[in-house]
């Protein structure tokens, strides 16, 4: 297994990836030092008495209300204990797994008023694989994914469930079997433990991870689309698109034309082809996935920020001027970045999906593909790929009511208190169920395009097609006569979830970065 070391405020893509795929991860040990200057800074903060918000006060509407100083440790236990009010299906333990890290990370900066046990706390239960149950529902993305954090940090203080081992146990005896005690809280621990956006952040980029497999996939099974129905690759020549300047379009019109270069079907009827142009679905491919590519890009770049910064309230600031220590209390949990990037990403998931059922529905049209009518040899006594273009469009509909921007809607919360919310968390949420929903429409798309040229015997495409054509034919012969398409269709869905299918391309796609 591999390791990542979360160095704070400088990790990529690559090393959150890294976390959400199961690599081990531990604190860089040179934060510590700033971990330890800004926990001081709160003792310090605390011993001079003055009320500060979430040290010695109240939260959220109840912020006027002061507590006395022998009651601190219990203002920060409630909290946690109060707003550990989730509901809905656990979320998946990857997600889980890299909010932890997200949260490591956050608190290494130096900026939360943490103390150094606590932190530790929480990288001994991701090192040795305690996974708190996080119910997946109940965040509005502002002040922070209060309810979902709230779950992780009760677990650290040996309250609700643990994953462990296999099996979900009472959070107090999951710690014991792997020799933690409860964590006893100080001050501030328990606002800075579950004030954050680390729950929406860490969906997000669990959709984005998915979300580039699904384009390069799609990048494959458009090319042998494109071949199945003998269209042509003008559409991707260079200066088309280098006149328009967009770098996704043109890294994507370069990509397809490298995936069908050496084609003998291409090279059939490269000459005297009585049709002038494509229908849309193949031509303007380097223009749909370019937009595509540029938008994940985007996405990328803000999660990256948000996966980097510190979202918790209020920050501290050690022995920041002529006053000594400062807690600043600002908005840095208003989770607004991370929801648009969410809806970025569910649009790109969305036409990713819905361009590749138009190339389905024209494979299965022979008026339009001028291949047998639903690419079954025999068809009439067949049915052939009928149904399989009526569920690709099922799930193409369903992702397009899923793609509806969760950042448009607010809803007012705590007494009015908080009354501009970014809803990233559900925004975030959808997305690995969005992908889902295309990896399988992708697989139809592959079934139903390796058909197609499967009809061009004894011509072959290119090397790289015929790669990704072996690929599925190891899995799934081709359909001679109707036979359980469900087996089919999971085998083709599991080559573009796992992302065998662009594994077993030779070719270099364009991705995030």
């Amino acid at each position: 297994m591999t390791f990542v070391t979360i160095t704070p405020g400088a990790m990529t893509l690559t090393d959150w990836r890294a976390i959400y795929d199961g690599a081990g991860a531990a604190l860089d040990a040179a934060a510590w030092g700033a971990i330890d200057a800004s926990a001081a800074a709160v003792a310090r903060i605390v011993a001079k008495g003055a009320p500060v918000y979430g040290i010695n006060t109240g939260f959220g509407k109840l912020a006027s209300v002061r507590i006395a100083s022998d009651d601190l440790a219990t203002l920060q236990r409630n909290i946690l204990l109060s707003h550990a009010a989730g509901t809905g299906a656990p979320s998946p333990t990857p997600v889980v797994r890299l909010m932890m890290a997200l949260k490591l990370a956050s608190f290494g900066v130096g900026a939360s008023g943490v103390r150094r046990e606590t932190v530790a706390m929480l990288e001994a239960m991701l090192d040795r694989g305690l996974i708190p149950v996080v119910p997946s529902q109940g965040s509005v993305g502002a002040s922070g994914d209060l309810a979902p954090l709230s779950h992780m940090a009760a677990a650290m203080i040996g309250v609700g469930d643990i994953e462990f081992g296999g099996e979900t146990k009472p959070a107090a005896e999951a710690l014991a079997q792997a020799g933690l005690a409860p964590l006893e809280l100080g001050p501030k621990e328990g606002l800075a433990l579950l004030n954050g956006t680390q729950f929406s952040t860490a969906n997000a980029l669990a959709g984005l991870f998915r979300a580039e497999t699904v384009f390069r996939s799609a990048l494959i099974t458009g090319a042998l689309s494109t071949e199945a129905a003998k269209g042509s690759d003008a559409p991707f020549d260079p200066r088309i698109h280098a006149l328009r300047g967009h770098a996704g379009q043109r890294e994507v019109g370069d990509a397809l034309r490298g995936l069908m270069a050496g084609s003998a079907i291409r090279a059939s009827h490269a000459v005297d082809d009585p049709r002038v142009q494509d229908p849309y679905c193949l031509r303007c491919q380097p223009q749909v996935m370019g937009a595509v590519l540029d938008l994940l890009r985007q996405a990328a770049t803000t999660l990256g920020v948000e996966a980097n910064g510190v979202s918790d309230n209020p920050l501290i600031f050690a022995d920041a001027g002529p006053f000594g220590d400062e807690a600043l209390s600002g908005g840095n949990f208003h989770a607004e970045p991370v929801a648009f990037a969410a809806d970025m990403i569910a649009m790109a998931l969305c036409e990713i999906g819905s361009i590749s059922e138009r190339r389905i529905a024209m494979l299965v049209d022979p008026a339009l593909s001028g291949l047998p009518a639903f690419l079954t040899p025999r068809p009439g006594l067949n049915s052939g790929f009928m149904i399989p273009q009526v569920t690709a469009a099922a799930l193409v509909s369903e992702n397009k009511q899923r793609a509806y921007p969760a950042s448009v809607d607010s809803i007012p919360t705590s007494a009015n208190q908080e009354d501009h919310v970014s809803m990233a968390a559900h925004g975030a949420r959808r997305l690995l169920e969005m992908a889902d929903n295309v990896s399988a429409v992708l697989g139809i798309e592959l079934l139903a395009a390796c058909q197609g040229v499967d009809f061009h015997a004894p011509l072959v495409s290119s090397d790289a097609l015929e790669a990704a054509r072996r690929h599925l034919r190891a899995a799934v012969p081709t359909l001679e006569d109707d036979r359980h398409f469900y087996p089919d269709m999971e085998a083709a869905t599991a080559l573009i979830r796992d992302g065998s299918l662009v594994a077993a391309v030779p070719a270099d796609l364009p991705g995030l970065g």
